[in-house]
């Protein structure tokens, strides 16, 4: 009789406590893989959102990332149009591209003046049709929370605002931001659409003031020279940027725009290259390769590569965070059925040490009798982790189909709750492989100690 077929026999002989045993790991498996799927989905979403905004490696000035965010004037990067013809016909690079666009990030004023209001803004001059490509990334097959900009083929004087900076200008009725104050007018405005010297500065930059419109701001930024600058601008849309800190400050705008309120009519800068990738696997290789152009072809300048995961260290760190959750819980619950297991196999050695004594003197070597246990030990790991698994996915299925949501800390609005347990291969691998492997050495003491009997004493045990 084969081993195989002996360890069933066995596991068979006691179907209660062997189903104990399976339960014990089903549960223990299907709690890992649901929080591991969580898990995976949290992550693989922040990278998608960060890509989609950021790209996965910027070109930008070195010490600009670290100090210059407030000061785009002394960290623009001149002739960048070389610099994004370079990387887009660049032999290597071509192939791995999926977007390369320049920005320009600035702050300013901005202030609805017929309401007698104004806040601060952090407004990103971009290419529009850049942009929403960009947002069209989504390699791991993500629900995306991407807003595309209604700014492609629209003026260069018109924008798009968070909620929160609408809510603040008072743009209400016209962008349909709920829960927002309606327009008032100004005190002792005396009917003006906006202050004289605001209107002057105005002027200069469009040649005539704008009428009156509920939906146009003026805003207010210094020039790279120093000098306050204003552009009167119609703003288009609001969206919900999701983290409430950014939906109060966030501002979108042309390229063009942003350049001309920084430099007027000098020579236009930006503050950083994004460059997109199809693959974040190709990330390492595409950043060597930038690294290697930028020091042969622009070395006059002091330009440095940066991933998204230094632009946006909430990823490192909701990632080590994570990491140590799904740890802790695969720790736990793995000594749970080490135990569990553990002690169903120490039992059945106790019950069965006639039946070891008398295979001993059959001739059955002491290697044999460790493997029979081993092999029991490994069938009730199989057994469990296709159980376990199958259990997972029709439990992830459920989850994913409940239309569950939760509004996470920091965030304005809320997120599907999703579980990627059928779609992460590598955490369903690793799941079942720790699984077997926690159930062989559970056995493993058990068997060890089987076999060390000694076979009069195990023929004469009652």
């Amino acid at each position: 009789m084969s081993t195989v077929s002996l360890a069933l026999r066995n596991l068979l002989r006691n179907r209660r406590r062997s189903l104990t045993t399976l339960l014990a790991m089903m549960v223990g498996l299907v709690a890992i893989l649901l929080f591991g799927g969580y898990r995976s989905n949290i992550m693989h979403g922040m990278e998608t959102g960060f890509v989609q905004h950021s790209g996965h490696l910027q070109v930008q000035v070195r010490g600009y990332f670290v100090d210059g965010g407030d000061n785009p004037t002394a960290y623009g990067i001149a002739d960048y149009g070389r610099l994004v013809d370079a990387i887009r016909q660049d032999a290597t690079l071509a192939p791995l591209l999926a977007v390369v666009t320049p920005t320009l990030q600035l702050g300013g004023i901005a202030g609805n003046f017929a309401a007698g209001v104004s806040r601060s803004v952090l407004a990103t001059g971009l290419i529009p049709e850049d942009r929403n490509h960009m947002m069209q990334w989504n390699e791991h097959g993500m629900v995306s929370y991407a807003q595309p900009l209604p700014l492609a083929g629209a003026a260069d004087d018109t924008v798009v605002v968070g909620t929160g900076v609408a809510r603040k200008l008072q743009l209400c009725a016209l962008l349909d931001v709920p829960d927002c104050q309606q327009p008032s007018p100004a005190p002792n405005t005396g009917g003006e659409v906006l202050p004289e010297d605001i209107a002057a500065l105005s002027m200069l930059e469009k040649g005539d003031t704008p009428a009156s419109a509920a939906n146009r701001i003026e805003m207010l930024a210094a020039t790279a020279r120093g000098a306050p600058n204003v552009a009167s601008l119609e703003v288009v849309k609001a969206n919900n940027m999701g983290v409430k800190a950014l939906d109060d400050v966030y501002m979108a705008m042309h390229l063009s725009q942003a350049q001309r309120l920084i430099y007027g009519a000098g020579a236009p800068q930006v503050t950083a290259v994004i460059v997109q990738l199809r693959r974040s696997d190709q990330l390492p290789a595409a950043r060597e390769r930038l690294q290697a152009l930028l020091a042969s072809q622009f070395g006059d300048q002091p330009l440095e590569v940066l991933d998204f995961r230094t632009l946006n260290p909430m990823y490192g760190q909701t990632n080590q965070f994570m990491d140590s959750m799904f740890g802790f819980i695969a720790m736990l619950i793995g000594i749970i059925v080490l135990f569990t297991i553990g002690n169903t196999m120490s039992t059945a050695v106790v019950e069965r040490t006639t039946e070891i004594g008398t295979l001993r003197a059959l001739g059955l070597r002491r290697s044999g009798v460790r493997r029979l246990f081993l092999c029991e030990a490994l069938i009730l790991g199989v057994v469990g982790a296709l159980l376990g698994v199958a259990a997972a996915l029709l439990v992830g299925y459920g989850i994913n189909h409940s239309g569950w949501k939760w509004v996470p800390p920091g965030y304005s609005y809320a997120y599907l709750v999703l579980v990627r347990v059928g779609q992460d291969v590598p955490l369903l691998t690793g799941c079942v492989i720790g699984m077997l492997a926690v159930t062989l050495l559970s056995a493993w003491w058990p068997a060890r100690r089987a076999a060390k009997l000694v076979i009069v004493d195990a023929l004469r045990h009652a």
